[in-house]
């Protein structure tokens, strides 16, 4: 079995990019998939490493604050354009303006905040794609139980590595629900950008 290193995607024949993510897959010879310990573990690839440009929106798709602003921003979309017809209609403007104003605010919320989250998201493509590897530790691994998506509470992998001496911590936040093997003290493949080590990630993204 194949395992595509970037969202875990297994394959029983060999693709050269993973269908699901259009990251980068290196041939192995193996006959199971390897263990999500395994894998974090493994050594990752030379900088740059191929990813496709639409992983960016994969990621998204499992972030709570980019689905927050999607919803905020197709309901400021909604309000808007209800508060721009009632607007419109002198009779009813007294109603439109309301919603009208209520409309744009959600719409700007959400919009930025998809700003927001895109910016960041790229980053970490950046970090998968350019980062320095690192060995770095599990601190914590905990289901957030304070938002679903897709019907599931979504997984937070803490962890730590260290860089010139100063110890950098991050979270990943997944839907992956193999995660839960992780265990703290498990070692674990951490990606960063040399210039700005805040930026770091978990290598193969779970």
């Amino acid at each position: 079995m194949i395992v595509c290193p970037w969202c875990g995607t297994n394959y029983t024949e060999f693709l050269s990019n993973c269908k699901n993510c259009g990251g980068t897959i290196q041939q192995v010879e193996r006959t199971t998939g390897p263990s999500v310990s395994e894998r974090s573990t493994s050594v990752p690839p030379p900088a740059p490493r191929e990813i496709s440009n639409q992983y960016v929106w994969r990621l998204m798709m499992t972030d709570g604050w980019s689905i927050a602003a999607f919803v905020f921003s197709l309901l400021g979309g909604i309000f808007s354009l209800v508060g721009a017809g009632l607007t419109l209609g002198v009779i009813t403007a007294f109603v439109g303006i309301p919603f009208l104003a209520l409309g744009l605010a959600f719409l700007a919320s959400g919009v930025g905040l998809l700003v927001w989250r895109y910016n960041r998201t790229q980053k970490v493509v950046e970090v998968l794609r350019d980062g320095v590897a690192a060995k770095g530790e599990i601190v914590d691994v905990q289901q957030n139980y304070s938002v679903r998506i897709n019907h599931r509470y979504p997984w937070v992998i803490r962890y730590q590595f260290e860089f010139i001496g100063q110890t950098y911590t991050g979270e990943v936040t997944t839907l992956n629900p193999a995660v839960k093997e992780f265990q703290a003290g498990d070692a674990v493949s951490v990606l960063y950008l040399a210039a700005e080590p805040q930026w770091n990630c978990i290598y193969p993204h779970p």
